[in-house]
């Protein structure tokens, strides 16, 4: 075996390669072989890509430019590649400029596809190359097609807002897989033309005066002439589409997707930026855009229709029997596209975080914000990377613009070996494995909504049949699966528990054995002491992970008994938020009872002086947890007292401590998890430590306190731990705090109110969010606080929920009779549903269209247009008067 035939043996296609070598002169075919790794390269790229064999056998010198790049991994930037190019156009200016940027498209696909083949880049780098490639031969066309133009009618002028007259901008706009600087080989440039004002030219060249319009139509005309033979541009996603103008400026542009484009138009944008010209203009038309892409007036649900219809359009048009479509059949490129797009519109009106282009950098924020799981993350990126490389080996064998995997088994086969695996089956499973994984995550994401049934007749039958069939069957389940027997009346209390609230049934699901522990329907509610059974569960535990999982196991079985009696109106609202309140003290009494012990473990000592207090912010503090609530916590250690270990400052002590405190009500583990713990409200925030001393705790207040914190503040309660230190900072707290508020300037304090107050708001993802949202919770909250620090009315003592501060303000004069009115009734209002939410589908503000179903059967409502109505009136009336005391 000779040395082409050693080189070729193990590459797709060894006879092209073969014969692409004979095509060489002896002499430079002797050369070649003097230098075993390039002519390696040279062989590999003719055997995955005729086009590209046929450009090396056409341009023969390209073969010593291959030589120098070969080893360079780096991506040329879109500068570097306007240098190269112009470098190129000297050395070839016998030709024309389109065929310029042609052959030098042409020449760097060489570059990148060889780094493609040899698993150099990663697929993203492989398409921000081909992107960068794009965008400097734009700029140059761009430069090109100025030149000429100003040449014939002159610079094209406009007026700026002192009247002067300066040179107007253009603006190149990429979008699609170019926007999101993921091209791919083949793929068609969809652009979009945008300068800065009508206006006209100066009038200088050899065609006299044009109206500005005039002039960018014609330069975009001849922009489109140069790069014609280098891509195919797709100027249909334009402003009215084949009928619009090929320019436009930027205030019709900003117009016309404010007021006339359709949701698809809309969401074109989410992958767009500038690839050429004046990037001034479009960061305006970007910025001006924004929050009309990523909408707060659209629903998640409505987000989600939008793209599935979409992609139910495409599913119709290019349905392909020959074959399996990589980049639009069922499992392919678009399914992820779409996946990342749906859930940026969806959620990227009330969170900018989430606003990207491109398709990976979105799915990993999306799983960063739990909206995808990190299986679902994994799958899709595997996916993307194996369906992208799939695709370039398709383009790159001829150039061709096509997606399609041919059922010939031929042709197929001659792929497979493309992709490199060795059989025809293992090619066929692996493909048929991630677009299975891809379909899975849109079908899930996709799933068709509760809305399609608020309007049918029998919607609480099929609503109660969707439930049964999954909550009590995963219970069910379970219970087969255990050693567990029950019985009649267990099986029908599970029925009602199951009808009433999935959320809680698959909290059983997960755990069949609390079974046992439901109360019989004839029960009645009998309080016990939550400490004393969790410090009882614990003290015969020797093991921190021991002293966990029994935490854990008590701690659901009394949440359970309460969501039980809840369900079956035992008690009241009230009544459950006072006992869930009880609940939360005690598991925290017992997290620091369980740190405790594992300190003495650890350190094998008894801990003298050890003095660390716990305090609550927001529903604690407010003696108002319900289901799901977080636990807002500040805490305290007394810097006044020695420290426990001498080889240990307070403060690498009690850092130690609180690790392990949170880790004790927070940490999931099999037997689940007791709370989320929310430390954000301490001094500093997150660029602040988890604890402070006393001392630094009210200097921080004294001094350095923001508003905002200040509003927060106003509900901070002594809880558990070191009582005497807890209740020295809460005293001391509350009279800093009112103390700085009544030197603050009234209207400051309003216009700070109003300014946290609409931060906030803008954190809602739902059209309904009945805590976030205008109207919502928040309303009443700030309102009332604002009102506590301007007047100096602190909390009570004992009575710490809104309802009793909204009657002490109006007692105190504070709150009009009709203020005093719609914020109570209201508050009644949003708080049942609020509590009707957790207790059913969980912790959500939002009422969606399914959660609206749950909530009126819930509430044996039989019409939930009635519902809505009053939750409109409401909200209408807690936003009036929010409005009235802040401004």
């Amino acid at each position: 075996m000779n040395e082409i035939e050693k080189l070729v043996e193990n590459l797709p296609n060894p006879e092209s390669s073969m014969r692409f070598f004979r095509e060489f002169p002896t002499n430079q075919a002797t050369k070649l072989l003097k230098n075993r790794g390039l002519l390696s390269d040279i062989l590999t790229i003719s055997s995955f890509s005729p086009l590209l064999a046929t450009t090396i056998l056409q341009n023969k010198h390209y073969i010593a430019w291959i030589a120098r790049k070969r080893g360079d991994t780096q991506i040329p930037q879109k500068d570097e590649l306007l240098e190269s190019l112009g470098r190129f156009a000297l050395t070839n200016s016998q030709i024309e400029t389109d065929e310029q940027f042609s052959d030098f498209r042409r020449r760097e696909l060489l570059r990148i596809y060889l780094k493609d083949i040899r698993s150099l880049c990663t697929i993203s780098e492989i398409t921000e190359d081909l992107s960068n490639l794009s965008d400097a031969i734009l700029e140059n066309a761009l430069q090109i097609a100025t030149q000429e133009l100003n040449n014939r009618y002159g610079n094209p002028l406009e007026t700026d807002e002192k009247g002067r007259s300066k040179i107007a901008k253009f603006c190149i706009v990429a979008l699609g897989k170019l926007g999101s600087n993921e091209l791919n080989y083949a793929s068609d440039i969809d652009l979009l033309f945008i300068y800065s004002s009508n206006g006209e030219t100066s009038g200088g060249g050899t065609r006299g005066t044009v109206s500005n319009h005039e002039y960018f139509v014609k330069l975009s005309e001849f922009i489109l002439k140069l790069v014609g033979k280098a891509y195919r541009v797709d100027m249909r996603l334009r402003p009215n589409g084949q009928v619009g103008a090929l320019a436009i400026s930027l205030k019709d542009a900003i117009r016309y997707y404010k007021n006339d484009a359709q949701a698809w138009e809309k969401q074109v944008l989410i992958r767009s930026r500038c690839s050429a010209g004046e990037i001034a203009i479009f960061k305006q038309f970007h910025t001006d855009l924004e929050n009309i892409v990523f909408s707060t007036d659209t629903t998640v649900e409505d987000s989600l229709k939008n793209v599935r219809l979409s992609k139910e359009k495409i599913n119709f048009e290019k349905n392909d029997e020959n074959g399996f479509n990589v980049k639009l059949g069922r499992g392919g490129i678009r399914e992820i596209e779409f996946i990342a797009q749906a859930l940026q519109l969806a959620y990227g009106g009330k969170d900018a975080w989430l606003r990207v282009p491109h398709t990976l950098m979105s799915l990993s924020r999306l799983a960063d914000r739990k909206l995808i799981s990190e299986l679902e993350l994994t799958h899709l990126f595997e996916a993307y990377d194996f369906l992208r490389k799939l695709e370039h080996r398709l383009q790159m064998k001829n150039g061709l613009q096509t997606h399609l995997v041919s059922n010939d088994l031929e042709k197929r086969l001659l792929v497979a070996k493309y992709m490199l695996f060795n059989n025809l089956d293992s090619f066929n499973e692996q493909l048929c494995f991630h677009t299975n994984n891809v379909s899975n995550v849109f079908s899930r994401v996709f799933a068709e909504s509760q809305i399609e049934k608020l309007n049918s007749e029998n919607f609480v039958s099929d609503f109660n049949e969707i439930t049964l069939n999954t909550s009590q069957t995963a219970i069910l389940n379970s219970v087969q699966k255990s050693d567990l027997e029950i019985d009649d009346e267990q099986t029908d209390t599970l029925e009602v528990l199951s009808n009433i609230s999935p959320y809680f049934s698959e909290m059983i699901a997960a755990n069949p054995n609390l079974i046992e522990s439901l109360p019989n329907r004839l029960e009645n509610f009998e309080e016990v002491s939550y400490l004393q059974k969790f410090s009882e569960a614990i003290n015969n535990e020797n093991t921190f992970a021991q002293e966990l999982s029994i935490l854990r196991k008590t701690w659901s079985r009394f949440l359970l008994q309460i969501v039980f009696f809840d369900i079956f109106g035992k008690f009241t609202r009230s009544e459950a938020k006072r006992l869930q309140t009880k609940l939360a003290e005690a598991s925290i009494e017992t997290a620091i009872l369980i740190t405790k012990r594992e300190m003495k473990r650890r350190f094998q000592t008894k801990l003298e002086n050890f003095s660390f207090a716990v305090l609550g912010l927001g529903k604690l503090g407010g003696k108002g947890m319900d289901y799901g609530s977080d636990l807002d916590l500040i805490l305290v250690y007394d810097d006044d007292k020695p420290t426990p270990l001498s080889n240990l400052t307070h403060i690498e002590f009690y850092s130690k401590v609180v690790e392990i405190f949170v880790t004790t009500l927070s940490s999931i583990t099999r037997d689940g998890h007791l709370y989320r713990v929310d430390l954000r409200l301490r001094p500093d925030g997150k660029n602040g430590m988890l604890i402070s001393s006393k001392s630094s705790f009210l200097s921080y207040l004294q001094n350095r306190s923001a508003i905002w914190e200040l509003l927060a503040y106003v509900k901070l309660r002594a809880i558990s731990g070191d009582l005497e230190l807890a209740n020295f900072v809460e005293k001391n707290a509350r009279e800093v705090i009112h103390t700085v508020a009544k030197k603050l300037n009234i209207d400051e304090l309003k216009t700070e109110t109003r300014r946290i107050r609409k931060k906030l708001e803008q954190k809602q993802t739902a059209k309904i969010d009945i805590k976030f949202g205008e109207g919502g919770m928040l309303d009443v909250y700030f309102a009332m606080r604002f009102l506590q620090l301007k007047d100096n009315i602190p909390d009570d003592l004992v009575n710490r929920s809104t309802l009793f501060m909204l009657k002490k303000l109006f007692d105190f004069g504070r709150l009009s009779n009709k203020s005093f009115s719609e914020f109570k009734e209201g508050y009644e209002f949003l708080a049942t549903i609020d509590h009707a939410l957790r207790l059913t589908v969980g912790r959500s503000n939002s009422l969606s269209s399914a959660n609206l179903l749950i909530i009126s059967k819930f509430l044996k409502l039989s019409d939930v247009n009635n519902l809505l109505e009053e939750l409109t009136h409401h909200r209408l009336n807690i936003r009036s008067t929010f409005e009235d005391i802040v401004h």
